[in-house]
């Protein structure tokens, strides 16, 4: 690899993991501009549905597509259903009563529930007593930030307990979806579970009578701007990066975004929104995202050395 290759290679890892941090991280204010004109699921469902389109349509006019089977379809409906209508839905509808940079924060706590659901299921992966740490750390931080009193004010109980379920569905997905069948294309198993949660949103939102609240000629210019935003940055543009990056690096340095995302996220609810962050709130968040950076940074420990362990096994063996 000549040194002009290497330097190409390492801006490109530097850009998506720029994008996983800075756009994810900042999904949180555009979906709390959204949802100031637009109903929350219905929003959600047309942007999932129109980035999912645009993402299966791109892919196919470049020949990376396969046509789905049956079962490839039904995991679809089962992760979009999880990562869509029960994660994204929560944080969208949880936004109408929750500040932005607080629902980053119980969203961090995906980790602890993959941790969680992981060693529940039949002959899963008990966790190390560092990562058993991290979410007794992280689900503290919970505990205080929904407990949260103070000069900053407390936390929209029904939004934090919708917030708290939402990354429950999130962990749920990603466990499940270790055993379903998926496309060769990741980015074309993901347009899929786009498409399917997205139009689980409109149906969602349809039923809650959310129709009844779309007034058009009140939409503001920021929320439109927000979901374009929305569909094409933190739907097309970051999800190709962080799948991108699942390739070019380690699962374990890619998982960082984990404890990036919600710094990014209530800094610009602060500077953009006017978002109160007072020291309750401030011990909350050092709680949970200790808990985070523990649990990911033992499991990069724990991978690492199996890998070297894997390698000297080899050596021996030849």
């Amino acid at each position: 690899m000549t040194a002009a290759t290497l330097r190409s290679s390492r801006f490109k890892v530097i850009l998506a993991f720029a994008c996983i941090y800075l756009i994810w991280g900042s999904t949180y204010l555009a979906i709390r501009f959204a949802v100031e004109t637009i109903p929350p699921l219905l929003m959600a469902g047309v942007r999932f549905v129109i980035a999912g389109g645009l993402l299966y349509g791109w892919l196919a006019l470049r020949g990376e597509t396969m046509p789905p089977t049956r079962r490839q379809w039904s995991a679809a409906a089962i992760l979009g259903g999880l990562f869509f209508l029960g994660g994204n839905g929560a944080v969208s509808w949880s936004e109408t009563r929750v500040p932005s940079g607080l629902a980053a924060l119980l969203v961090a706590t995906i980790p602890f529930w993959i941790v969680l659901f992981d060693w529940m299921r039949r002959g899963g992966t008990r966790p190390s007593a560092a990562v058993l740490c991290g979410v007794l750390a992280g689900f503290a931080g919970v505990v205080l930030l929904v407990g949260t009193r103070g000069p900053e004010g407390g936390i929209d109980h029904a939004g934090a307990a919708v917030l708290v379920v939402g990354p429950m569905a999130w962990a749920a997905g990603t466990v499940f979806s270790r055993r379903l069948s998926h496309p060769r294309s990741h980015l074309q198993s993901g347009a899929m579970q786009m498409l399917v949660g997205g139009l689980a949103l409109c149906a969602a939102g349809l039923l809650l009578g959310e129709a009844r609240q779309v007034h058009v000629a009140a939409i503001s210019m920021r929320s439109i701007l927000a979901i374009l935003y929305l569909i094409v940055a933190g739907s097309i543009v970051a999800f190709s990066a962080y799948n991108w990056l699942l390739q070019a690096s380690t699962p374990a340095r890619v998982g960082t975004y984990a404890f990036v995302n919600p710094i990014v996220a209530v800094f610009l609810g602060w500077a953009f929104a006017g978002e109160a962050f007072g020291p309750n709130t401030l011990v909350a968040a050092l709680f949970i995202l200790a808990g985070v950076v523990l649990i990911v940074f033992s499991r990069m420990r724990a991978k690492n050395g199996g890998a070297e362990r894997a390698a000297a096994s080899r050596g021996r063996a030849a």
